[in-house]
C-alpha cells in the first residue's frame, strides 16, 4: 500500500494492531441497545404519568417529556453519574435526549473555571455545536426545497 509520501511502513501497522485493543462487539452492542432502550423506557413512563394524571396532551406533553428527560440527563451529568453511563453503555446513551443535555452541560462544567462568558458560554457548545448548525442548516434547505416544490407543484 502507498500513501503520500510513498509506503506505509508495515512494522508500524503490525504494532499498531498487537497494541490496540480488541473490542468485544457483541457485549457493546448489547449495552448500547438496553441502556438506551431504557432511557427511552423512562421517557414513555414519564409521558404516560403525564398524560394520565395531569391531563396533557399533544405539544404540550411532548414539551414536558423533553424537559424533564433533558432535566434528567443534566442533573446527571452534574453528579457525574452520566459519564459512568456513557462509559458503560457507549452509544446508547447519546443517542436519546439525554446524551444532548450530556453534550451540553459537560463541556459548560469543565471550562467553568474560566468564567462565565469564556467559559461556560462560550465552551458550552463545544460537542453540540455542530450538530445543532447542520440540523438548522439542513432544515433550512429542506424547507426551501419543499416551498421551491410547492410553487411548482400549485
Amino acid at each position: 500500500m502507498k500513501n503520500s509520501s510513498g509506503f506505509i511502513n508495515e512494522n508500524y501497522l503490525e504494532y499498531v494492531k498487537k497494541i490496540s485493543p480488541k473490542t468485544k462487539e457483541i457485549r457493546t452492542l448489547f449495552r448500547s441497545f438496553w441502556v438506551g432502550g431504557f432511557i427511552c423506557c423512562i421517557g414513555q413512563t414519564i409521558r404516560l404519568l403525564l398524560e394520565n394524571f395531569l391531563g396533557l396532551q399533544g405539544d404540550e406533553l411532548s414539551g414536558f417529556v423533553s424537559m424533564i428527560m433533558i432535566f434528567l440527563g443534566s442533573l446527571l451529568t452534574g453528579l457525574g453519574v452520566y459519564d459512568r453511563i456513557g462509559k458503560y453503555a457507549g452509544g446508547g446513551s447519546i443517542v436519546p435526549i439525554t446524551g444532548f443535555a450530556n453534550s451540553v452541560c459537560s463541556p459548560a462544567m469543565e471550562f467553568k473555571t474560566e468564567g462565565f462568558i469564556y467559559g461556560t458560554a462560550a465552551k458550552m457548545f463545544i460537542i453540540a455545536g455542530p450538530i445543532i448548525v447542520f440540523g438548522v442548516a439542513s432544515s433550512v434547505l429542506v424547507g426551501l426545497i419543499y416551498y421551491i416544490l410547492g410553487l411548482f407543484i400549485l
